[in-house]
């Protein structure tokens, strides 16, 4: 087994996805997954949902398989403000191939820095993944 970590290149396409998912001028909250092409040994877009929440969005992930997530979400602040975090979040379920996630945990600075994100969080377990998790994340960032 080789001890050199593997890390993938961003598909360019999905590079541009990305690029007019920041800019986006919709209000609901979005999400894109995105997955590693083993073969290939690169990021590509599994799918893209519109107007989806976070307990939605959990049920659309592999059990047993890590995923990138692009989230765009609608948050209400307590003075009645309203932004758009653009947050990532990387899903490393436990009970993954070890070949796999080193292989994601090797890609994901790559992906952060072409995607420019700075709201970058992570979970082991799916079931984590609600408004609230979120909330609580984002609360670090006031």
């Amino acid at each position: 087994m080789s001890s050199s970590l593997v890390v993938c290149e961003v598909d360019p396409s999905l590079k541009e996805k990305l690029k007019k998912f920041r800019f986006r001028k919709e209000t609901t909250n979005a999400a894109i997954l995105m997955k590693i092409d083993m073969e290939k040994q690169l990021v590509i877009l599994e799918e893209e949902y519109e107007d989806i929440s976070l307990d939605d969005l959990k049920e659309e992930l592999p059990e047993r398989q890590p995923r990138y997530i692009v989230y765009s979400y609608k948050l209400t602040h307590a003075d009645g403000r309203v932004s758009y975090p653009l947050c990532f979040i990387f899903s490393s379920p436990v009970g993954c191939k070890p070949e796999q996630q080193m292989m994601y945990a090797g890609s994901k600075n790559r992906l952060v820095q072409s995607a420019e994100l700075t709201k970058v969080f992570e979970t082991r377990n799916a079931d984590d993944l609600s408004e609230e998790w979120l909330k609580e994340k984002l609360s670090f960032f006031r």
